[in-house]
């Protein structure tokens, strides 16, 4: 008798700054102004995620001053590992990943660093294993951004030496025998001697296993590059996709290279990105983007225009689009938001109002009650264009409770979403399977 198992949903949610994903969040009535550096609040927001039993915090990083510091927050602020170290005091089940950049670290460093964290956490991390792309960051190691190819094949190096680095302490190594006075089994703690184009560790790092071995290897995908990296490697895959189409389409591409790289499809599980204002009613949940983010608005209309085809003037700001604005507009091919923008237009709403329905937003945006929050990820989730979520509540203080409180048990009356942790490290949050050192079955097909 085969048993059948049921997915459910997965939920991760984005970890940035102390105030939350939208522009302006830092000035809503109840926020710390202050939260830019309160590791009390992050702490506070983790628990709270975790009492709605999310599977993972994600922590993206961006080493380089990137906003109008006059009047907006960064977003990306602190540093991962030192916050998610904190984290990991304050929490006992949520799963934490954090970025580490292939491109402007070296492998020892980043090898030891999240097995820390790993062993801190009782094998609750995870790494998102990215090159960088940005130039302000090199500029920032004194360095320049080095070509594609070549970022790529440094990462495909780092990964291999920082999972055999992870394994080079034995599973059962440690003794910690005070009767015999046996600290550790030599013979089972081995150098790694790997050395690339690019990069190298001799090895071995002198860390045993965590409570799951060794830390899950995150992906953001994205190109041909990034999709072999995450089919060879990655256990989770960050998208950044905004059409459900699109969403299956990477879905279905992520699988068929973990199938060529020898591994089993449902090792990977793709989360997409959904950003949140939640509210009684639309109509209360556009007022509220409006107070936290329409200073951004103005800046944003021409943008708008080249979405639709068409020439927009921030003075149209409270307008809707005319009779022959709306039979001229064209959604862009380039821009897969386009049609979106375009229908919210067509629903009669002023551009201020389009705006704030997050129809220029990096993912898609429910801007509404928590029941439509539910009904675009069942949807998703049903078509099989996720297997779970990452969400960027607007603002954490206010904003994070509705997922927690009203998403979450609408989902688990849908038996969408588990009740409860079932486990306690990050693998088993995830259904994935344990590893320790490198994959063997990659280190079996580059040997055939």
């Amino acid at each position: 008798m085969v048993l059948q198992v049921t997915r459910k949903i997965l939920i991760g949610m984005v970890f940035g700054n102390g105030y939350g994903a939208q522009a302006g969040a830092w000035r809503m009535p109840g926020v710390d102004p202050e939260g830019f550096t309160s590791f009390d609040n992050l702490v506070r927001y983790a628990q709270l995620a975790e009492r709605g039993k999310f599977q993972f915090l994600f922590m993206p990083d961006f080493p380089a001053l990137k906003a109008d510091i006059a009047t907006e927050a960064q977003r990306l602020n602190l540093e991962p590992m030192m916050t998610l170290a904190a984290v990991a005091r304050g929490t006992e089940r949520i799963g934490m990943v954090a970025t580490g950049s292939t491109t402007f670290n070296e492998p020892y460093n980043l090898a030891r660093q999240f097995k820390t964290l790993d062993i801190m956490s009782h094998g609750r991390a995870g790494w998102n294993a990215v090159p960088t792309s940005d130039p302000a960051v090199a500029a920032n190691y004194g360095r320049e951004l080095p070509p594609r190819m070549e970022k790529y094949e440094r990462l495909h190096e780092f990964v291999q030496i920082v999972q055999a680095l992870w394994g080079s302490w034995g599973r059962d190594a440690w003794l910690h025998d005070q009767a015999s006075g046996r600290f550790a089994d030599p013979t089972k703690i081995r150098p790694v001697n790997l050395h690339g184009r690019h990069v190298g560790s001799k090895g071995p790092l002198p860390l045993p296993p965590s409570g799951q071995g060794q830390p899950v290897v995150f992906q953001a995908g994205g190109g041909d590059h990034g999709l072999e990296v995450a089919g060879r490697y990655a256990s989770g895959v960050m998208g950044a996709v905004y059409t459900i189409e699109d969403a299956r389409s990477q879905r279905a591409e992520l699988r068929a290279a973990a199938a060529r790289a020898g591994r089993d499809p449902d090792e990977i599980k793709f989360f997409a990105g959904i950003m949140t204002t939640i509210a009684a009613d639309r109509r209360q949940a556009l007022d509220r983007r409006i107070a936290m983010a329409g200073h951004t608005f103005a800046e944003r209309v021409g943008y708008l225009g080249q979405m639709l085809g068409l020439s927009l003037h921030p003075d149209q700001l409270h307008q809707p689009l005319s009779p022959e604005q709306l039979a001229a507009a064209r959604p862009s091919p380039m821009d897969p938001r386009s049609d979106h923008a375009l229908k919210i237009a067509r629903e009669g709403w002023t551009l201020c109002e389009v705006l704030a329905h997050g129809v220029v937003d990096y993912h898609p945006s429910v801007v509404g009650p928590a029941i439509e929050v539910a009904d675009h990820m069942q949807e998703w989730f049903e078509a099989e264009a996720a297997d779970g979520f990452w969400f960027c509540p607007d603002v954490y203080e206010d904003g994070l409770p509705p997922l927690v409180d009203d998403v979450v048990p609408i989902l688990q009356a849908r038996g969408l979403f588990h009740d409860d942790y079932e486990g306690s490290t990050l693998r088993e949050h995830l259904g994935v399977p344990a590893q320790y050192g490198l994959d063997q079955r990659l280190l079996r097909a580059a040997q055939s």
